[in-house]
């Protein structure tokens, strides 16, 4: 076959991303919060968008969904916790394993002020704005950096001080290496590591610290407690995370009584000084979609219209102000502006009915979670969303990201109610992975102090009494998402508190 240059015609077709599509796309994916932004933005940009004033007549209301249910009491959710990696992060939970371990060892007035409680309200009853007191917290490095200049003296030590400031995390903890900032600046390590030892005696105690027992030694020595026994107890903390208390006993070697007192005075220890400072704003939530009973038993889905950005096309303006100019530059600005808005509307509004479309279609597959708790979430994928209401994965994906609905039984991610599937040992239907997780709760909470159900005795009940087929590891992935300890820890926790 020769080898030379030729003309062919060729027929294809092919989607072309244009700017306007690409940026409705993007519309999807954005929170209410991002979209105003953006909306605000072209509103200063085009003369020729007018955000609307008052209440929307036509708000974005779908139909209920036609299948007919009762309401029923409403059930707790499971409350997902954080896992504890290991157990130099014991500050996520020793408090609790003190309480768990030894529940009437700390004293109630214990951390007592004449500050607001957790509803916001003083001693005196009266309800505390909340706003206010976030907007007055003050910045760490603030608040350092103002103690750095008046302990430190030389310009060098408040060089390496600002540098060590930077270096802590949200939790007031050194996550730099002192090699590191004294190879930066120049500065020998016994200059960087006597600028430490003065930062280390600011306000609030335990600040510059980089494990959570030198975070505790500070504190403890600062009240002048950090004696021989507290020592040794500082150093066994991985045995207070394991609620190993007999071998703490004998560790530290000192009764119980002794112990008691001790974990006392650690309650009163912050582990995490730094989370008293402002580090980032606090965004409320807001639902995008309210989902309440209809009058025929049914559900309602609507948009929520106070959080949806409103704006007109001033066509008025635009046949004026075309009429009046001559000049073909700015008649091509106008025109774009016109399009650019037009097409700002529409998007809009399609971006409207998606995600109504979407809630809605979320809400007839989860009738049994709205009607009977999280035990009855079935497994749904976003290809079953997709292939209900005719739209590709990817725009389901999009509408659901960060977008949230206010149900009778609380306020989730649309993301939430997309759960993997399980299958059935008896060959019924499959089971949602978060009704499995609120199921191994269940059995753990009910479990007996003298028989700690294992990981594969809890797959087993699974398999046998419920049909649900999980693997020993998949029972234990569960468990520990849920914050749960293991068999060995539940059964010293449960052994100590008959003690």
């Amino acid at each position: 076959m020769a080898l030379s240059p030729r003309l062919e015609f060729r027929q294809s077709q092919s989607l072309t991303l244009t700017p306007q599509l690409m940026q409705s796309i993007r519309l999807l994916q954005l929170s209410h919060l991002e979209l105003n932004a953006f909306v605000d933005t072209e509103l200063l940009r085009n003369p020729l968008l007018e955000r609307e004033e008052g209440p929307s007549e036509d708000s974005a209301d779908s139909e209920p969904v036609e299948k007919p249910v009762e309401m029923s009491a409403y059930e707790d959710t499971v409350a997902q916790g954080e896992r504890i990696q290991d157990a130099d992060q014991i500050a996520e939970g020793y408090d609790t394993a003190v309480e768990n371990v030894f529940p009437d060892a700390i004293p109630q007035d214990i951390g007592q002020t004449s500050g607001p409680d957790r509803g916001g309200s003083f001693e005196g009853g009266e309800t505390s704005d909340l706003d206010q007191y976030v907007a007055a917290k003050p910045r760490l490095s603030d608040h350092l950096e103002a103690q750095a200049n008046m302990v430190l003296r030389t310009t060098a030590d408040r060089l390496i001080a600002q540098h060590l400031i930077d270096g802590l995390n949200e939790a007031g903890y050194l996550s730099v290496e002192l090699d590191s900032i004294a190879e930066l600046l120049g500065a020998e390590i016994e200059d960087v590591e006597a600028v430490l030892q003065v930062l280390q005696t600011c306000e609030p105690m335990g600040l510059f610290a980089r494990s959570v027992a030198e975070c505790l030694t500070l504190q403890l020595i600062e009240r002048d407690r950090f004696d021989p026994v507290m020592q040794k107890l500082i150093e066994n903390l991985h045995l207070l995370a394991d609620h190993n208390m007999s071998a703490l006993l004998k560790t530290i070697g000192c009764d119980k009584e002794d112990l008691i007192d001790m974990l006392a005075e650690l309650k009163q220890l912050d582990p995490k000084p730094g989370l008293a400072f402002d580090i980032a704003p606090v965004e409320s939530i807001v639902p995008d979609v309210f989902v309440r009973p209809g009058p025929d038993g049914g559900w309602q889905i609507e948009l929520n219209s106070e959080i949806l950005p409103r704006v007109l096309v001033n066509r008025v303006y635009y046949a004026t102000v075309t009429k009046k100019t001559r000049d073909t530059a700015e008649k091509t600005f106008l025109i774009d502006c016109l399009q650019t808005a037009n097409w700002l509307t529409k998007s809009l509004d399609q971006r409207a009915q998606t995600i109504t479309k979407v809630a809605t279609e979320i809400v007839r597959q989860q009738d049994g979670f709205l009607t009977h708790g999280v035990s009855h979430l079935k497994p749904m994928t976003l290809k079953m969303v997709a292939e209900a209401i005719e739209m590709h994965e990817s725009t389901v994906s999009r509408v659901t990201a960060q977008k949230y609905m206010a149900t009778p039984r609380g306020l989730y991610e649309m993301k939430y109610f997309f759960t993997t599937a399980i299958a059935s040992s008896e060959g019924g239907a499959d089971h949602s992975a978060e009704a499995v997780r609120h199921r191994i709760k269940n059995l753990i909470d009910a479990e007996d102090a003298k028989a700690i159900l294992s990981d594969d005795t809890i797959a087993e009940i699974l398999r046998k009494e419920q049909g649900i087929e999980l693997a020993r590891r998949t029972v234990a992935k569960y468990r520990e998402g849920m914050n749960i300890p293991s068999s060995v820890i539940r059964r010293r926790q449960k052994k100590n508190l008959a003690d």
